[in-house]
């Protein structure tokens, strides 16, 4: 009995399948594609359920004969090549002919189409990969395909798709995208019945942003300046480094007109801005890239998202270069000009209402005095360390073992009581703590001590915040995408002491805050539980409730926290070192940096040559 079997044409069609067709989204990408091959100026897309249960594209292009329909839904039938060679000068999207065979072995389609200089059109019907109806319509010229169902007949590919929120969300992405370049086009894009994007055509991308972004990030656009370089063309339009993202969904790269995925090409981008984003900000862009064919691998991924560059340095540069030049003109502009931009940042200015709480309770005693900007990253810490230690010619290498570290922050507890804080010498830098200790100079990071005090202060009370009505309501602008993740953890947010409503299909409104968060921008919270939910679409409900709880625990204790640069007084000092003994895992902060470090007295004796 032979243990090697031949598959089915149909089951193994259904199984290639999962190459071009994960979730609603790479089917609306290959049917835009598809309108834009065949030439269409107009371009309608409805989905229900994230499209889930329907997608439907319906375009104004060049049509297909009857033949031509039955032959579109057959494996490998194209008409953009015959040969291996023609990939070297494609200038279409299809070119495999895997598409419309792949979506309907896993759906109902339904497709009707007709040529400009045919007197009626034609409707077919697939059911699981077969044709089940073919019949004469009057139609007009275009085509209109509808899938029904997806996954329906394959119920273990069915349990994968995530939550209608996620799923439109990746539709939606994808819609921005292509409507973004194509700016010859009319795009409108219903969802669930409803109108939420119509795109008639306009003359640059900075008009086409406008109808599909909102205005504070509109208004902070700036056109690339067009650079050339050994054959490439780049080209677009990026934003100011004073308007900033927490993720990088607004980052589009168009290859040849392809919307395409590259990391390098994004890290590129981000080198153009030097350090002029805070970090884990990131800005929104459109970049065209305009390439030989020939110079361009678009081969290199079932779903044609990825492209390999002959020569990927050239690219690279050519695109940092572009933004630097942009940054270099745009400046010399409002020099001559003398304009100025206003450099508060936008996401903290742009609120319809004041955010004005009605009590001003204090959360503790050194919560309250001025606020100044964060150390942002661990990197940043590091170099505040390295600094120091070339100020006062010390190594790093010198420190004691991370061990000794941790075991002499355990002792704090017992030397600050005994000795009733006669070892704390004061603030350093308005941001380090300085302590005698038996091994040295024990510097404690009063932004992290607190941030881990408050962390665990949640951690025991997380269900039973405090919170406080706003005077006047906020009301935060949301893209409909993003506020759809959003509205399924509204309760989470809740019981965290923030309580939102959906104001309208693209805002919200925000009610209470948590008192001890009154002083800071719940609206930026927001836009960082969105770019969460963004990162961990993939993961299940319950993990990606617990992973969501714990970043916002984390992220409420940052914002909160008294920050580097804040001067505090004597008592408040000892009050945060009090309350760091009191807390759990106090040698780090929630995000893993130290909260405290020894200079060890060995070394500073050596220093002042009492130790050889």
């Amino acid at each position: 009995m032979n243990i090697i079997k031949k598959l089915s044409l149909e089951e193994a069609q259904k199984i290639a399948a999962g190459e071009v067709v994960e979730r609603p989204a790479n089917i609306l990408k290959e049917l835009i594609e598809n309108s834009l091959d065949a030439g269409a100026t107009k371009i309608t897309i409805k989905l229900c359920d994230g499209g889930k249960t329907l997608l439907q594209v319906v375009d104004n292009g060049c049509g297909m004969s009857k033949e031509d329909a039955i032959l579109s839904v057959q494996r490998y039938a194209t008409s953009k090549i015959t040969k291996l060679d023609d990939l070297q000068t494609l200038a279409t999207y299809g070119f495999r002919g895997e598409a419309l065979a792949s979506i309907c072995s896993v759906a109902m389609v339904e497709i009707v189409t007709q040529q400009h200089d045919a007197l009626q059109g034609t409707a077919l019907r697939f059911v699981d990969g077969n044709l089940e109806s073919v019949k004469s319509i009057g139609f007009g010229v275009g085509t209109s395909i509808t899938i029904h169902n997806l996954f329906d007949s394959i119920p273990a590919r069915k349990k994968f798709l995530k939550t209608t929120a996620t799923e439109w969300n990746q539709c939606s992405q994808l819609f921005k995208a292509y409507a973004a370049q194509k700016t010859a086009i009319h795009w409108i894009l219903e969802h669930d019945g409803i109108i939420l994007y119509n795109c008639p055509v306009v003359n640059s991308l900075v008009d086409r942003a406008a109808q599909l972004f909102d205005a504070n990030l509109t208004s902070h656009i700036i056109p690339l300046e067009q650079t050339k370089s050994d054959g490439i063309i780049v080209e677009g339009f990026i934003t100011q480094s004073t308007y900033g993202r927490y993720d990088r969904n607004t980052l589009y790269f168009f290859v040849n007109g392809r919307w395409v995925k590259n990391y390098q090409l994004a890290t590129a981008l981000l080198k153009g801005y030097g350090n002029m984003l805070p970090t884990g900000r990131y800005p929104a862009a459109v970049i065209l890239l305009t390439i030989d064919p020939c110079d361009v691998d678009i081969n290199v991924h079932p779903k044609k998202e990825e492209v390999l560059f002959l020569h990927p340095k050239r690219v690279f540069n050519l695109i940092t270069d572009a933004v630097q030049k942009t940054f270099e003109l745009n400046l010399s502009q409002k020099i001559t000009t003398g304009r100025f931009p206003d450099l508060s940042y936008p996401d903290q200015t742009h609120n319809t209402f004041n955010f004005q709480p009605v009590l001003q309770e204090q959360v503790s005693g050194y919560s309250d005095y001025t606020q100044h900007e964060q150390i942002k990253s661990n990197e940043l810490l590091l170099d505040v360390f390295k600094d120091f230690d070339e100020i006062k010619n010390i190594t790093r290498q010198d420190v004691l073992p991370e061990k000794q570290q941790e075991r002499a922050l355990e002792e704090v507890q017992e030397f600050l009581i005994t000795d009733n804080y006669s070892n704390l010498i004061g603030q350093f830098n308005k941001t380090y703590l300085l302590l005698e200790h038996q091994d040295g100079l024990l510097m404690i990071d009063q932004h992290a001590a607190h941030e881990r005090i408050l962390y665990e202060r949640f951690l025991k009370n997380f269900d039973e915040v405090a919170c406080v009505a706003l005077l006047f309501p906020e009301i935060v602008s949301l893209p409909s995408d993003e506020l759809a993740l959003l509205m399924p953890w509204f309760m989470l947010l809740k019981q965290q002491g923030i309580e939102i409503e959906c104001f309208s299909e693209s805002s919200l409104i925000i009610r209470t805050t948590p008192v001890f968060f009154k002083n800071q921008s719940v609206r930026e919270l927001l836009l960082e539980i969105v770019s969460w939910l963004k990162d961990y679409a993939a993961l299940e409900r319950q993990e990606l409730f617990k992973r969501l709880t714990e970043k916002l625990r984390a992220q409420m204790a940052c914002k909160a926290a008294v920050k580097a640069g804040d001067a505090l007084s004597r008592e408040q000092q000892e009050q945060l070192l009090h309350d760091l003994t009191q807390v759990n895992n106090r040698s780090t902060c929630p995000h893993g940096r130290p909260t405290s470090w020894i200079v060890p007295l060995y070394d500073i004796e050596k220093k002042f040559k009492r130790k050889i």
